[in-house]
Parts: structure tokens; sequence; C-alpha cells
């Protein structure tokens, strides 16, 4: 079961903006966390999955054209048929560095043969990390639900 999954894109003319400086167009970032939070999700539960909702998305800093994108998207929390996923997105420079420029928090449902809800296995937080992205998922659940 894959917990972790990354992707590398490169920031072409056809993913910007009108912009003066050749900005990454937002819809077009938005579509790429979607699909490699999908794609972990799906490797994750061994089953198609849909995107129920975007439960947080901030735009910290703009990806410029010819930007190296790096995505990192990781399980936080399951339930019983749903999932959410962080999703990282940095800009590497050459050097190999990066920046932090968005993070996302996506809920899947798992989907069986016929496109029912199907049961996800159990996400267990084992690092201090996962345990404290575990709860920080259960409390977006929770207002999520307006429980």
């Amino acid at each position: 079961m894959n917990r972790i999954t990354s992707s590398v894109q490169m920031v072409l003319v056809s993913d910007c903006n009108g912009y003066k400086k050749s900005r990454l167009f937002g819809g077009r970032l938005m579509s790429w966390i979607d699909i490699i939070g999908a794609v972990c999700a799906q490797r994750f539960t061994g089953t198609a999955v849909t995107t129920v909702c975007v439960d947080h998305l901030t735009f910290l800093k703009p990806a410029f054209l010819g930007d190296t994108i790096v995505q990192e998207a990781k399980v936080t929390w399951s339930g019983h048929t749903s999932l959410e996923v962080r999703v990282d997105t940095y800009i590497e420079k050459l050097s190999g560095e990066r920046e932090l420029t968005n993070q996302a928090y996506l809920v899947f449902v798992a989907l069986d043969d016929q496109d029912r809800p199907t049961p996800v296995p159990t996400f267990v937080p084992e690092t201090e990390e996962e345990q404290a992205e575990y709860a920080a998922a259960q409390e977006r659940r929770r207002l999520r639900l307006g429980k």
C-alpha cells in the first residue's frame, strides 16, 4: 500500500495565464493537484476514486514560465469509504533547493466496479508528523460535516 506519490512538471507556455510575467495559471495547478491526489488515493485504496472536495488550497507564491514544479501527495487520514490526501507543491531551483508554493487537502471516495462507495484500508499514522496530520484531518472532517 503506497502512502506517498510524487510528480514533476515544467511550466510551459500553455500552462501560463495572460499576465505579463507568464505566471502559472492557478487552474492548471489545481488540475495537477487533483491528478496527483487521485493517483495517491488510488494507490492507497487499490480502487478507482472520485474527488469529493478540495478542503483547503493555499497559494503561497507564484510559479513562472520555465519553473520546475515538484509535487508530493500523501494520505493523511482514512474513514470507511473516504480518505484525505495532502498535496504539497514546490518550485525546484536548479540547485535542487525547493520552495513551497502551494498546499492543498483533498477528500476522495473509493469506488467499486458499479461506481458505489467501497471500504478503504485503514490509515495508521506512524510518525509524529503523520499523527499531527491525522488529528488535523479529523478536525477538518468535523468542520466539513458541521459536527
